[in-house]
């Protein structure tokens, strides 16, 4: 995958997790992974399709999803991760593939989503590549598992 591709990913977590109070951004490991992502608790799934065509599997534990849905409802304390807590989380993943995309389209690429679909508790997910780009993301006490499986269309 085209490095120009996984900025436009990264920038979307500065662009959009500091309009909900998660604050010093960052990157953390990056590693290679396989087609098969062992979830850490929380994952949101989203594709994308166009010009270049894959999924991001988005990866969190239960803390950080909590953290996390608690910062995009206000500061509301989160005791578990109920209807409310999963659309809330299923909206960042939205809003930052969005903005994502949105990069992609500054660079003359064009993506479109898929709605995100949300999955709680003990699995494998399946990437729609063999290899798939790792990304730790930071922000405050939560972080998020990036895993990235694109390829350009070679239609």
């Amino acid at each position: 995958m085209d490095v120009n591709n996984l900025n436009n990913i990264l920038i979307a977590f500065k662009n959009v997790l500091p309009q909900f109070g998660l604050q010093n951004v960052q990157k953390g490991s990056l590693s290679l992974k396989g087609r098969f992502i062992d979830s850490p608790g929380v994952v949101v799934i989203i594709g994308l399709m166009g010009d270049i065509k894959g999924n991001i599997i988005y990866g969190m534990t239960d803390e950080s999803a909590k953290i996390i849905a608690s910062k995009m409802m206000m500061g509301m304390p989160i005791e578990n991760l109920d209807e409310l807590a999963q659309s809330a989380l299923s909206e960042l993943v939205n809003m930052l593939t969005a903005n994502a995309a949105t990069n992609f389209a500054n660079n003359g690429i064009t993506v479109d989503i898929s709605t995100p679909t949300l999955i709680y508790g003990e699995f494998t997910a399946n990437a729609s590549s063999d290899k798939v780009i790792c990304v730790e993301m930071k922000a405050d006490d939560a972080h998020i598992d990036v895993n990235i499986a694109l390829e350009k269309d070679l239609k």
